[in-house]
C-alpha cells in the first residue's frame, strides 16, 4: 500500500485482488487519494478500517465510504457489509479500469453524521441547491424563481418567463412541464431513471396535474378519458428533429399497453411492444440531429374494448425515406439494421448470408461505425432478433429478411465499366453477381441482363436497349431501394396480421381506440431535397391541425356560446399550406404536370415553381442560377435543392426489376413484389396444395408398383356413378357447406381420403383471407405503390407525391373524429450534448410553435365543457330537486360554492369551467355523495336497529310474561305443597300421639303382651321400621316412602353399569379436550375413519339404519378432513369436531331418524377416542415453510424500454429479463435480488417486532408469520364455522347479535388463542367474518387490482374471463393470496351444503364481494356503484370454479381410496394365505418365499404411491391451481392398515427365517386396527 497525489489506474492484479483509489473529503488531508489493494470479497468495513491506518486519521471517528456516481448526480453510502468492489462492476467499464475523481465515478472517504444516521440517496444538485438556497435567504444572492410545473400558473406570461421555468426544470433534470393539458417534453440526450413500472403505477389513475408532469400522466389521462367519455382519443407528438418523439412514443405505448394488461392473455401487448424495437431497426437512422432519427411516418392505433382491454392495434406507416439507401451526409448513417446484422450477428450468420465488414459496402462507406458502438450495436442485435420473434416472425423467415439486406448491400457493391468492343456496359465483380444470384435465389444472366439493359415496348416488337453508366447506376440504385422498401411494407403487413384481432372483423363489436402519432420531425439540414419538402409539409398539416384545436375551434365555440371573450392572436399557417396543396398551382401539383412532361427537367420544373409563386409571400426567390428555392415554413426558411425532384416523384419498381424478383426461386422474394398481397396468399396456399396432390400420388404410385398384389381393383362404374363430381375440388364445390362434409370411405381409397383432408383445409384458408383483405382496406394508402409493380397495366400509377398527401388526408381526418392530447417536444440544443439547455434554440421553438399564444389561451380559457344537460345529470346531487332553469340553477350553485365569477362562464347551451374549479366542483360531489351514502347507511343502520330492538322488545314481554305466568304458577304449586306437607305434618303428629297411646296401653295390659308370642317378633320389628321414626339408621321422608311403595317388585341395582358408563365418559371427554395444531395428525385422522369404515364395510353384508348414518355422516366428516390438510399450523380442538360431527348427523338423521343420532354420536365417539390414545403415542412434526422475502413479489419481467434497476441503479436495456415486484412495482437485476434491504411498500410497512397485538383493522402481511399462512383469527373463525354452522340456515345473510359481537370483537383483539367460540351464537362468528373483512385497510383483492379484475369479469368470453382473473390472482401479494385462498375454500363448503343453509354461489358472490373487492376510497362512488354487478360476477367465478375443481378432485380421492383399499385387502389375504399354506415336500421353500416377498413388495410399493398420490391431492384441495392436470391428481387412504403393512415388510426384510412371527404380526394388528 501507498499513498500518493494526484489519480492513479486501478486494476486487478489477479483473480482474487483488486486495486481500489479512495479520496477523502477531509478538512486534514485534502487532495490526497489513497490506493488500496484489497480481496474482492473485502467490505467497505475493511476497507475504511485500511485506509484510515494508511492515511494515518483519528480511528475514534466514524467514518463512512460514498460510492459518488457525479454524472448521474448521485452518492450512495455504502454499509458496513457492502463489497466495494462488486459496486465497482457495476460501473462503465471505462471507469471499472480507471477511476480517477474527474470520471466521475470514485469512492470517497467521509466523516458520518453526528447522530450516526446514514443517508441513502443523496443527489448532489439537490444539496448544491439547498446550499444556494440559505445564501439567497441570507441575501448574498439573488433569489431563484419559484418554480412552477405548469406553465399557466405563472404571475408573469411572457417568452422569458416561459424560458426561464422550462431551463430551471432542466437543470433539476425535470425535463417535462405542463401548460394545462398539454404537455412540453425537453430532450436531454440522455436516459433518466423515471420510466420504471412503480412509475406507471403511480401515475395510473389520477386527474392531470395532480402529481409532477411525466409522459406518463398523459398516457394515463388519455385512456381513462376514452373509458369515461367512450370516446376514441389521439395523443399527438410534435416537434422538431431531434427532439425525442420516438423516445416519447415508446414511453406513451409502453405505458398503454401497462395500463390495458387487465387479465387479457392474448399476446397483443407483447406483439404490440415488439413491433416498436422492429420499425425502429428498418426505420431510424443516425441523422446529423438525432442519432436515431425517424425515416417514416407512423400512427399507431391501439383497439380496445369498452373495458379498457387492449384487442388489437394497427400501425400505418408514412413515406419511408429510400433514398437515404443509396446516399446520405458524410456525418450520417445508413438504417441501424444494416449496422446491426454486420456487427451483431455471429460467424454462422455472417458466413451463411456473405456478410463483410462494414466499410466494404458502397452503401456504407460514408459512415463507419466507431469501436464505442459496436459493444452496443451487438446488444441491439440481439434486442432486434428477440424483438421480431414477440412478432412472430419464424427463424426461417429472419434468415429470408436478413438475406434480402446482404443482398441489397451487395447491389451497392456492383460495378460497371464500358464494354471493349461495341455498346454497352460490362457489370461486375463476379463475386458479387453470384453472391447477389445466390441470396435472392435468381440466375446471374438475368440478373446481369435487368441491371444492364430495359425493354422498350413498340407497337411491333419489343427493344432491348443498353443502359448508359448513369442510368445503370440508377437502374442499380432503383432496385436497392425498391426492394428495401418492399420489405419495410411487408414487416409493417406482418406487424399489422400479428396485431389484428379476429372481433376487429365484425362491425357490430363496438371498440374504441388511442392513436399515438410519431411523424418525422421538422428538417432544415444543409442539403435538403425531395424528403424533406414532404416531411415539412407534413409538418405544416400537423401545426394547422395544433391551431385549430388549440385556437380556432376554441374562441369559435366562446363566441357561439355568446360568453365574453377577448380573441387572441397566433400565428396562422394557411398560407404556406395552399402554397404546397392548392389546386392547380400548388407545388406537388406543378410537380406532377411536370413529372408527366417527358422532356421536362428540374430546371424547367424550379422556372414553373418561380413564374407561379413569384409573388407569394411564403415562396422566397433565390439568384438565377441557384438550382434551388426557399420557403417560410412556420418554423422558419428552408432552402430545397431542386435537384431529383421529378425522379424521386416518380420512383417506380422497373418492369425489368419485376420480372427479374418475379423469377426467384424464392418464394418469400415473390412475396414481397407481390402486387396484393391477397392475391399472393392465395396463390401459395393453391400452389402448395398442388404440390402436396403431386407428392401423394407420385407416393401412391411408387407404392402401387412395389406392392402389385395389395392394390384394390374397382369395378367399372355406372353411367350415373359417372356423372358424379369426380375430382376433388368438383366435390368440394357441390357440397353445401364444407362443416358437414364427409368421406365415402367405401369408394375411396385411403390415399384419396387424406387429398380430401389436405384440399378442405386449403379451401377453409382460402376461405378465411378476408382478415388479409381488412388490414389492406385499413392501410390502403400505404399499399398505393404496390400498383406501380404491374407490367401490364394501361392506368397510369400515382405519384409519390400524391400518394403522401393523399395518406396525409386520412391521418388528418382519423385526428379529427378523436379527441386529442398534445405533447410538444423541444430539442435542448443542436449539439447532442448531454443535459444541456441552448437559450437561443429553444426560444426560437417556442415561437414557431406559438407557445406563448397557447399558454395564454390555455390560461384565459376554459378547460372543461359541459353541455346543461351533461352538467345536470354529474352534479345533479348539488344542484336542486327541481331544476326549472338551468342556466340560473346552475349560476346559483357555483356562486354558492364560492367560485370566482371569473373562473366560470353560462353560455346559451354549455357551463365553461376553468380546470381547477372543475377539480373542486368533483371533490365536492365526492364529499355530497359520500355524506348522503353515510345518511342511508346511518338510517339504514336505524331501521335495521330500530327493527331489531322491536323484536327484541317484544321478545323481553314475552319472557316477562312468561315468567310471571311461571312464577304465578309455581307459587300456587308451592302453596298446595305447602299445604300438603301441613296436613301431613298435623295428621302425622295426630297419629303419632295416638300411636303413644297405643303403647301405654299395650304396656299396661299385659293382656295384651300375652298376645305377642317370639315367633312374632320379627314381624313387630318390620312394623316399627316401617312406621317408627327412624328405619335403617336414617330419617326418611313421605315422598321417598311413596315412591318405594309405587314400584313394587325386586328393583335393579344399576350401581355398578352406571358408575362404569360414567366412568367411561369421563374419560372420552377428557381425551376429547386435546387439540390438534399439526395438520399431519388430520391427515391421520381421515387415514384412520376410512380404515374403519373399509373394515366394517367387509364385516357385515347388510348395514342397519344406525351403520347407514354413521357411514354417510363419517364419509361427509372425513371430506371435511381433507380440505383441512392444507393449513399449515392448525389449532381446531377435538370438541370442535365433535360437535360439528354431531350437528351433521342431526341433520342427515332428520326428526324420522332422531333416535338414532345418540347411538351414531357414541359409536363415532368411541372411534375417535381410539384414534386419539394411538395419536399421543407416535406425534410428528412438520417444519415450518420459510418466511419471504421482505414482502416483495418478484415475477419475470420483459423491459421493452429502457429503465434503471432499483437497486443498483445501473441501466436496464430493453428487450432484457428483469424481475418486478408485482405489489410495489419494484425493479431489478436477477443478481441484485439477493441484495435487496427495502421492504415491499406496496401493501405494509415494516413489522415492528412485539407490536402484532392488533387482529382487526391490520393489513394481512402483519398478521402472518410466513407468506403462504392465514391470520389466526381468520383462520379460526372459519373452521368453527365448517365445524358447526354449515347447516345453518342464513348462516351469512342473517346478522347476529350487536352486543355479542362487540363482546367477542373484544375479546379477540384481547387474546385470540383464549377465545371459546362455543359459548357464541354462529351468526356472531360469521358477522365478524365480514367484519375482519371489510375493515382490511387494503382488501384482500387489493386497491392495486381492483380496476384488474373489472375489466378481466368484463370481457366478453368466459375462457378469456377465467383465465384473465386468474391472472390476476397470481399479483395478489402472497399472505393475500393465501388468505384469499382459504376464504374461497371456505365458501366452497358452504356452497355445497345450500340444500341446508339456503347460501347459493350466487348468494354467496353478493354478499362477500363488498368485503373482498372493494374500489378505493378516491374512486367516485356513483362510478363504483355500477360495478357492483362485476365485483359480484368475479367473485362468483372464482367460488364456481373452485367448486368444479374441488368437485373433481374429491371424485379423484375416492377413486384413489378404492385403489388402495383393494390393494390392502389383495395384500392381507394374501398374508392370511402364506399362513395356512405350507410349502409341500420338496419343493424350492426359498423360490416360494423370494417370489412372496416379491409380490408383497411390489403392492406396498403400489399402496405407498397410492397414498402420497392421494395426499398431496388432499393437500391441495383449497389451491388455486388454474391449470390443473391428471399427474397431479392426489388423494388419501387408510393410514393404520398400510402403515402396519409397512411396517411388517420391513420386519420381514430384516429377519429371515422368522417366517411365522413375521406373518402372524400383520394379522394381530389388522384384528385390532
Amino acid at each position: 500500500m501507498n499513498v500518493t497525489n494526484g489519480n492513479k489506474t486501478t486494476s486487478c492484479q489477479d483473480e482474487t485482488v483488486c486495486t481500489l483509489q479512495i479520496y477523502p473529503r477531509l478538512s486534514v488531508k485534502p487532495g490526497q487519494s489513497c490506493i488500496l489493494r484489497v480481496p474482492k470479497e473485502a467490505t467497505a468495513a475493511t476497507v475504511i478500517k485500511t485506509a484510515l491506518a494508511t492515511l494515518g486519521l483519528d480511528t475514534s471517528k466514524t467514518y463512512v465510504l460514498v460510492e459518488v456516481q457525479e454524472y448521474g448526480g448521485e452518492e450512495w453510502v455504502l454499509h458496513a457489509s457492502d463489497q466495494p468492489v462488486q459496486r465497482v462492476l457495476l460501473w462503465p467499464r471505462k471507469a471499472q479500469d480507471k477511476h480517477p475523481q474527474s470520471d466521475g465515478y470514485f469512492f470517497a472517504l467521509q466523516e458520518g453524521s453526528y447522530d450516526g444516521s446514514i443517508q441513502y440517496d443523496v443527489m448532489t444538485s439537490v444539496r448544491q441547491e439547498k446550499v444556494a438556497q440559505g445564501l439567497a435567504n441570507r441575501g448574498f444572492v439573488t433569489q431563484q424563481p419559484q418554480e412552477y410545473d405548469d406553465l399557466c400558473n405563472l404571475p408573469e406570461l411572457t417568452e422569458e418567463s416561459i424560458l426561464g421555468t422550462l431551463r430551471h426544470r432542466f437543470h433539476k433534470q425535470k425535463i417535462y412541464t405542463f401548460a394545462s393539458n398539454i404537455l412540453i417534453a425537453v430532450n436531454p440526450f440522455k436516459f433518466l431513471p423515471i420510466y420504471n413500472p412503480r412509475y406507471v403505477k403511480m401515475y395510473e389513475n389520477h386527474t392531470l396535474g395532480k402529481l409532477e408532469p411525466h409522459v406518463f400522466a398523459i398516457a394515463d389521462a388519455a385512456f381513462h378519458t376514452m373509458l369515461n367519455k367512450q370516446v376514441n382519443q389521439c395523443i399527438v407528438i410534435s416537434g422538431e428533429s431531434g427532439s425525442g418523439k420516438t423516445q416519447s412514443t415508446n414511453f406513451l405505448i409502453h405505458c398503454l399497453t401497462a395500463l390495458s394488461q387487465k387479465g387479457y392473455t392474448s399476446g397483443v401487448e407483447r406483439t404490440i411492444l415488439g413491433a416498436g424495437p422492429v420499425l425502429e431497426a428498418f426505420g431510424n437512422a443516425k441523422t446529423a440531429h438525432n442519432n436515431n432519427s425517424s425515416r417514416f411516418g407512423k400512427f399507431i392505433q391501439v383497439n380496445y374494448l369498452e373495458s379498457g382491454v387492449v384487442r388489437g392495434a394497427v400501425v400505418e406507416k408514412y413515406l419511408l425515406e429510400k433514398c437515404r439507401l443509396v446516399s446520405r451526409g458524410k456525418t450520417e448513417r445508413n438504417y441501424h439494421v444494416f449496422y446491426y446484422l454486420l456487427i451483431g450477428a455471429s460467424e454462422e450468420e455472417k458466413d451463411e448470408f456473405k456478410l463483410l465488414h462494414p466499410e466494404q459496402y458502397h452503401y456504407l462507406k460514408e459512415e463507419i461505425p466507431i469501436a464505442e458502438d459496436q459493444a452496443e450495436m451487438k446488444h441491439e442485435f440481439r434486442r432486434l432478433d428477440q424483438a421480431m420473434e414477440m412478432v412472430g416472425f419464424l427463424p426461417s423467415t429472419k434468415k429470408q429478411i436478413f438475406s434480402v439486406l446482404s443482398a441489397i448491400l451487395y447491389l451497392g457493391n456492383v460495378t460497371y465499366q464500358p464494354k471493349d468492343v461495341g455498346e454497352g456496359l460490362k457489370v461486375g465483380p463476379d463475386r458479387v453477381l453470384y453472391a447477389i444470384s445466390d441470396l435472392l435465389k435468381v440466375k446471374v444472366e438475368l440478373l446481369v441482363e435487368a441491371l444492364t439493359t430495359r425493354k422498350a415496348m413498340t407497337a411491333n416488337d419489343t427493344l432491348i436497349l443498353p443502359y448508359s453508366l448513369n442510368e445503370a447506376i440508377t437502374a442499380r440504385d432503383s432496385m436497392a431501394k425498391s426492394l428495401y422498401s418492399a420489405l419495410f411494407d411487408w414487416i409493417v403487413l406482418r406487424i399489422n396480421h400479428a396485431l389484428l384481432n379476429k372481433r376487429d372483423l365484425e362491425e357490430s363489436v363496438p371498440r374504441l381506440s388511442i392513436g399515438v402519432l410519431d411523424i418525422f420531425g421538422f428538417e432544415d439540414f444543409k442539403m435538403n431535397s425531395f424528403e424533406q419538402f414532404c416531411i415539412n409539409y407534413a409538418n405544416e398539416q400537423l401545426q394547422y391541425y395544433c391551431n385549430q384545436r388549440i385556437f380556432t375551434l376554441e374562441q369559435e365555440e366562446y363566441r357561439a356560446e355568446g360568453i365574453t371573450w377577448h380573441n387572441i392572436d397566433y400565428p396562422d399557417n394557411i398560407g404556406c399550406i395552399s402554397l404546397f396543396s392548392k389546386k392547380p398551382t400548388g407545388l406537388f401539383y406543378l410537380l406532377d404536370e411536370e413529372s408527366n412532361f417527358p422532356r421536362a427537367t428540374d430546371s424547367t420544373l424550379l422556372e414553373k415553381f418561380k413564374q407561379q409563386h413569384q409573388d407569394n409571400p411564403f415562396f422566397v426567390q433565390t439568384p438565377v442560377r441557384e438550382p434551388a428555392f426557399v420557403i417560410q415554413h412556420f418554423a422558419g426558411k428552408v432552402k430545397y435543392q431542386i435537384k431529383d425532384f421529378r425522379e424521386k416523384n416518380t420512383d417506380h419498381m422497373r418492369p425489368d426489376i419485376v420480372a427479374l424478383l418475379r423469377s426467384s426461386e424464392c418464394s418469400y422474394l415473390r412475396q414481397l413484389i407481390g402486387a396484393n398481397p391477397v392475391a399472393v396468399f392465395r396463390w401459395g396456399i393453391l400452389r402448395a396444395t398442388i404440390r402436396t396432390l403431386a407428392v401423394f400420388n407420385e407416393a401412391g404410385r411408387s407404392w402401387a408398383e412395389k406392392h402389385p398384389d395389395q392394390v384394390r381393383r374397382y369395378s367399372r362404374r355406372s353411367l350415373g356413378e359417372k356423372r358424379r363430381p369426380s375430382t376433388v375440388v368438383e366435390r368440394l364445390k357441390s357440397q353445401g357447406s364444407l362443416i358437414d362434409f364427409s368421406f365415402d370411405r367405401s369408394e375411396e381409397s385411403p390415399l384419396e381420403m387424406l387429398l380430401n383432408v389436405i384440399v378442405l383445409f386449403s379451401v377453409q384458408n382460402l376461405i378465411d383471407s378476408h382478415s388479409l383483405k381488412f388490414i389492406m382496406n385499413l392501410t390502403q394508402h400505404n399499399r398505393a405503390t404496390r400498383s406501380l409493380l404491374h407490367l401490364h397495366t394501361k392506368k397510369k400509377p400515382p405519384s409519390i407525391s400524391a400518394q403522401f398527401q393523399a395518406s396525409l388526408s386520412k391521418l388528418l381526418e382519423t385526428l379529427r373524429k378523436a379527441e386529442p392530447f398534445f405533447v410538444r417536444c423541444i430539442r435542448s440544443n443542436g449539439d447532442k450534448r448531454e443535459m444541456h439547455f441552448d437559450d437561443a434554440l429553444v426560444l426560437q421553438q417556442l415561437r414557431y410553435t406559438g407557445m406563448l399564444q397557447t399558454v395564454r389561451i390555455r390560461r384565459s380559457g376554459y378547460g372543461a365543457k359541459f353541455t346543461f344537460k351533461e352538467f345536470t345529470d354529474q352534479f345533479r346531487v348539488l344542484l336542486p330537486k327541481e331544476i326549472s332553469t338551468p342556466q340560473q340553477d346552475i349560476t346559483n350553485l357555483l356562486t354558492k360554492m364560492g367560485l370566482p365569477r371569473s373562473s366560470f362562464q353560462i353560455g346559451r347551451t354549455k357551463v365553461f369551467l376553468k380546470e381547477s374549479e372543475r377539480q373542486i366542483l368533483q371533490e365536492a360531489l365526492h364529499k355530497e355523495v359520500m355524506r348522503r351514502i353515510i345518511i342511508l347507511q346511518r338510517w339504514f343502520r336505524a331501521c335495521l336497529m330500530r327493527k331489531q330492538y322491536l323484536r327484541e322488545r317484544e321478545g323481553i314481554i314475552t319472557i316477562q310474561r312468561s315468567w310471571r305466568y311461571l312464577r304465578e304458577t309455581y307459587r300456587c304449586r308451592a302453596a298446595i305443597v305447602i299445604q300438603t306437607a301441613w296436613r301431613i305434618s298435623k295428621e302425622r303428629a295426630e297419629y303419632l300421639k295416638q300411636r303413644e297411646k297405643l303403647k301405654k296401653n299395650a304396656f299396661s295390659r299385659p293382656v295384651v303382651s300375652k298376645c305377642f308370642s317370639c315367633n312374632d317378633l320379627p314381624l313387630l320389628l318390620s312394623f316399627i321400621s316401617l312406621f317408627g321414626p327412624k328405619a335403617s339408621g336414617s330419617h326418611s321422608n313421605f315422598p321417598h316412602v311413596k315412591s318405594s311403595a309405587t314400584f313394587p317388585g325386586p328393583r335393579r341395582n344399576p350401581t355398578i353399569k352406571i358408575s362404569r358408563a360414567t366412568r367411561v365418559q369421563e374419560k372420552w371427554n377428557a381425551s376429547l379436550d386435546r387439540e390438534i395444531t399439526d395438520s399431519n395428525e388430520l391427515r391421520h385422522l381421515d387415514e384412520f375413519l376410512g380404515n374403519q369404515m373399509n373394515d366394517l364395510s367387509t364385516r357385515t353384508k347388510e348395514l342397519s339404519e344406525t351403520e347407514k348414518v354413521f357411514f354417510l355422516a363419517t364419509t361427509q366428516f372425513r371430506d371435511t378432513i381433507k380440505s383441512m390438510y392444507s393449513i399449515s399450523n392448525p389449532n381446531i380442538g377435538y370438541k370442535t369436531l365433535m360437535s360439528g360431527y354431531q350437528t351433521r348427523v342431526s341433520s342427515l338423521a332428520g326428526l324420522k331418524k332422531a333416535s338414532e343420532v345418540p347411538l351414531v354420536v357414541n359409536l363415532f365417539q368411541s372411534v375417535l377416542d381410539g384414534f386419539i390414545r394411538g395419536e399421543l403415542k407416535r406425534l410428528e412434526a412438520e417444519p415450518c415453510k420459510p418466511d419471504s422475502q421482505l414482502g416483495h413479489l418478484f415475477s419475470t419481467y420483459q423491459v421493452t424500454i429502457m429503465q434503471s434497476c432499483d437497486q443498483c441503479s445501473s441501466f436496464i436495456w430493453g428487450m432484457e429479463k428483469a424481475f418486478m415486484c408485482s405489489s410495489c412495482k419494484m425493479v431489478c437485476h436477477k443478481k441484485c435480488l439477493s441484495k435487496i434491504t427495502v421492504n415491499c411498500t406496496g401493501h405494509c410497512d415494516r413489522k415492528k417486532d412485539g407490536e402484532q397485538t392488533l387482529h382487526f383493522g391490520v393489513p394481512v402481511c402483519a398478521l402472518v408469520r410466513t407468506a403462504d399462512s392465514v391470520p389466526f383469527v381468520m383462520e379460526k373463525m372459519l373452521v368453527h364455522v365448517e365445524m358447526n354452522g354449515l347447516y345453518t340456515e342464513g348462516i351469512y345473510r342473517k346478522s347476529g347479535s350487536v352486543c355479542r359481537a362487540k363482546e367477542l370483537h373484544h375479546l379477540l383483539e384481547k387474546s385470540p388463542q383464549a377465545v371459546s367460540f362455543d359459548n357464541y351464537p354462529i351468526h356472531t362468528i360469521t358477522g365478524l367474518v365480514k367484519q375482519w373483512l371489510r375493515e382490511l385497510p387494503d382488501p384482500l383483492m387489493t386497491y392495486s387490482l381492483y380496476n384488474d379484475f373489472l375489466y378481466a369479469a368484463d370481457l366478453p368470453e368466459e375462457s378469456e374471463r377465467l383465465r384473465a382473473v386468474y391472472r390476476r390472482l397470481d399479483e395478489l401479494p402472497p399472505p393475500n393470496f393465501s388468505t384469499l385462498e382459504r376464504l374461497i375454500f371456505h365458501l366452497v363448503k358452504v356452497a355445497k351444503e345450500e340444500a341446508h343453509n339456503r347460501m347459493s354461489v350466487n348468494a354467496l358472490a353478493i354478499v362477500f364481494a363488498p368485503c373482498i373487492l372493494r374500489c378505493p376510497d378516491s374512486s367516485d362512488p356513483l362510478l363504483s356503484m355500477k360495478d357492483i354487478n362485476k365485483t359480484t360476477l368475479c367473485v362468483e367465478i372464482l367460488i364456481n370454479e373452485q367448486t368444479r375443481r374441488y368437485n373433481q378432485k374429491m371424485e379423484e380421492i375416492q377413486q384413489l381410496e378404492n385403489a388402495e383399499a383393494m390393494a390392502v385387502k389383495q395384500l392381507k389375504l394374501r398374508r392370511q394365505n402364506t399362513i395356512f399354506e405350507r410349502p409341500k415336500l420338496g419343493s424350492d421353500v426359498s423360490s416360494v418365499d423370494g417370489a412372496n416377498l416379491e409380490i408383497e413388495k411390489n403392492l406396498l410399493e403400489r399402496i405407498k404411491s397410492i397414498k402420497k398420490e392421494k395426499n398431496d391431492l388432499a393437500f391441495r384441495l383449497p389451491e388455486f391451481d388454474q391449470d390443473s392436470s391428471d399427474a397431479e391428481n392426489m388423494d388419501s387412504e387408510s393410514l393404520v392398515s398400510s402403515d402396519s403393512l409397512l411396517e411388517d415388510h420391513c420386519v420381514s426384510l430384516d429377519s429371515e427365517g422368522h417366517h411365522t412371527s413375521q406373518v402372524h404380526l400383520p394379522q394381530t394388528r389388522m384384528d385390532i386396527s
